[in-house]
């Protein structure tokens, strides 16, 4: 079987790659075994030190790997490049922070006793074309600097990038097998959960991805994390700072042309501040240039799959049908999709029922805060939130009240290395960054002595 990597502007064949027979497999699952049997006894400053080469290595060739990214998967240069500088922080974040992180954690026992915590083995990632280096660090960082090794599937389409990335880290130092990138066929996964090496697994991706991995991850009795589909509620309330909600809304909604599982897609604005929103909503998104993710002046580049063009036209031609109101956009050309914003939603709309995975804002109109919260709420999906509002004591009453697991006031949703990432209901379990995400897949081992 072959992927190939495909330009979606240009709709360029870039490279083929072949899948690995299981043979192949195998031996890279020996490989990992080995590695991991060697790396689990190194320093915390051994791995560090490569861990800081890792990030010299990616901002020294953040052009060319940012252009990559681009011919891959479509997004326009300048976030391709700002991804793999976001990527090289999170190397020297978990480079300097994971010792202190991971050191053992005493008890008050009339005896001595403590958690510490070990390595595991390898984490199996599974990760999306969205953000093919940002994805792949964000879990790789912690891991490696953990003890633990890995092996990395990639989305099919961007496969360049992962063979980027392996080379970073054998360049950066880091010995044959701690980061292994495996193409494989779906068919080929649960032989690698199987895999006794194979201790955790990591997923980034649809609802429908996730439960089949899990099923697999529980049926061999390994552990995962899940960040999976989103629906983002971007809360206006009637005292929000207007022009800039609808600035931030823009940027949360357009950024990386809608394909991001935190990108707000649901604005709910209470009645007083709704027509004004909606006004100023559309009027930056009206200034928005897409086309080519390489010409300068480019806000916005094409979808990263024709499917996915597809797809969304599909959902925003079924949302107008359903009573939505058309205000701006949604004009396709192959994986070019012109940003659109719908008013007038329910939720009962497809648009608001569904992730949609693109350059589409859905307005929902609210009687007051707490409809506005109901109606957040009233979803499968939980990953992320916004509140805006110039009160901050009610913000923080009303980010209690909402089910997601992330939820920011006053400012654009965003994952930090310093802080918690992951979500509650069909959005996933489970988190990423922080000293809790480098925890998730180490042995915590309590130790007595009497």
């Amino acid at each position: 079987m072959i992927f190939k990597s495909i330009n979606p502007f240009t709709q360029a064949e870039l490279e083929e790659h072949e899948v690995l027979t299981n043979a192949q497999l195998a031996d890279k699952l020996k490989i990992s075994e080995s590695a991991f049997k060697y790396w689990r006894t190194t320093t915390f400053q051994e791995r560090a030190d490569k861990m800081r080469n890792l990030a010299v290595i990616l901002r020294t060739n953040k052009e060319e790997l940012g252009l990559l990214i681009t011919n891959e998967m479509g997004k326009i240069l300048s976030e391709g490049i700002s991804e793999v500088e976001k990527s090289a922080a999170n190397c020297d974040f978990y480079a300097e922070n994971a010792e202190k992180m991971l050191k053992d954690e005493y008890y008050d026992t009339p005896f001595k006793s403590m958690s510490v915590y070990d390595p595991q083995g390898a984490v199996f990632a599974i990760m999306p074309w969205n953000y093919p280096f940002w994805q792949v660090l964000r879990y790789a960082a912690p891991a490696v600097m953990a003890g633990n090794v890995t092996l990395l599937k990639h989305a099919p389409n961007v496969i360049g990038c992962a063979k980027a990335i392996e080379k970073a880290f054998l360049e950066a130092g880091f010995p044959e097998g701690v980061f292994q990138q495996i193409i494989i066929d779906i068919s080929q996964a649960e032989s690698v959960i199987a895999a006794d090496i194979v201790q955790g697994i990591t997923l980034t991706g649809s609802e429908a991805a996730g439960s089949s991995v899990a099923a697999l991850a529980g049926k061999h009795i390994k552990k995962t994390v899940m960040e999976l589909g989103g629906s983002d509620a971007f809360i206006v309330l009637d005292d929000a700072d207007l022009e800039k909600a609808a600035t931030v809304a823009v940027q949360s909604r357009m950024l990386n042309a809608g394909q991001a599982c935190i990108c707000a897609k649901r604005f709910i604005v209470t009645e007083k501040a709704a027509d004004e929103f909606a006004f100023l909503f559309a009027e930056k998104i009206r200034k928005l240039q897409q086309g080519n993710p390489l010409q300068s002046g480019i806000d916005m580049g094409p979808l990263a799959r024709i499917d996915l063009a597809e797809k969304l036209s599909s959902q925003l031609e079924h949302a107008l049908r359903q009573g939505a109101q058309l205000v701006v956009g949604g004009e396709r050309d192959q994986c070019n999709f012109q940003p659109a914003l719908i008013d007038f939603v329910d939720s009962g709309n497809i648009a608001f029922q569904e992730e949609t995975f693109g350059p589409l804002a859905v307005l929902v109109r609210a009687k007051n805060e707490d409809e506005a919260v109901a109606i957040a709420n009233n979803h499968k999906y939980g990953l992320a939130s916004a509140i805006w509002t110039e009160d901050r004591e009610r913000a923080y009453i009303l980010a209690r009240k909402i089910e997601a697991g992330n939820v920011f006031v006053n400012s654009l949703v965003r994952s930090d290395s310093r802080i918690p990432f992951g979500g509650t209901k069909k959005s996933g379990y489970g988190r990423e960054l922080s000293s809790v995400g480098i925890k998730e897949f180490m042995n915590m081992k309590s130790v007595i002595i009497e």
